[in-house]
């Protein structure tokens, strides 16, 4: 029940993160040629162009369809989203980084509202993600958070080494 019990001013940073993603990828890969949207990240992290696509995908795949199901199915039990296996299989690297960044943006749109348009009794609808274990609704703003900041950290790191960082 995270979400319930953040104050006025904290689901409103919350908000504003959540929606800031697309704006945070757009600055540090947008002005990028498509050999640097390509670059593996330090210690073989996600390339930019596998960033974009991963988040877009989960949001999409993993974040999206968990809040489809939490609010149609009683107890569903959530798949992981498996990224690595499922960025090798889509070959990420072979698509097109502008293209990722919009679909991100229509996903996190998309999950934003669904989530903003939910009645209270709606946040306590709850299921079980594998890897995780129980969830709810009220959990997705902040899962969706935390993954956020885990990528941010891995793209500022990829954008400190000479030569990654946009001209």
């Amino acid at each position: 029940m995270r979400y319930m019990k953040l104050s006025g001013l904290q689901r409103q940073e919350l908000w504003e993160s959540l929606s800031g993603m697309h704006e945070f990828l757009r600055q540090a890969f947008g002005l990028l040629t498509a050999e640097a949207a390509c670059a593996a990240g330090p210690a073989g992290t996600f390339s930019p162009v596998e960033q974009v696509w991963h988040l877009a995908d989960l949001e999409a795949e993993g974040f999206g369809l968990r809040i489809q199901r939490l609010l149609s199915e009683s107890g569903p039990l959530l798949p992981d989203f498996e990224g690595a296996k499922i960025a090798r299989q889509r070959n990420y690297l072979s698509l097109s980084l502008s293209a990722g960044l919009t679909a991100f943006h229509a996903a996190r749109q998309a999950n934003i509202a669904a989530l903003q348009s939910l009645s209270t009794e709606d946040w306590s609808r709850g299921g079980v993600q594998e890897g995780v274990g129980p969830v709810s609704l009220c959990d997705m703003p902040e899962l969706i958070s935390q993954h956020d900041a885990a990528h941010r950290a891995e793209i500022d790191q990829w954008l400190q080494p000479v030569g990654n960082a946009p001209s």
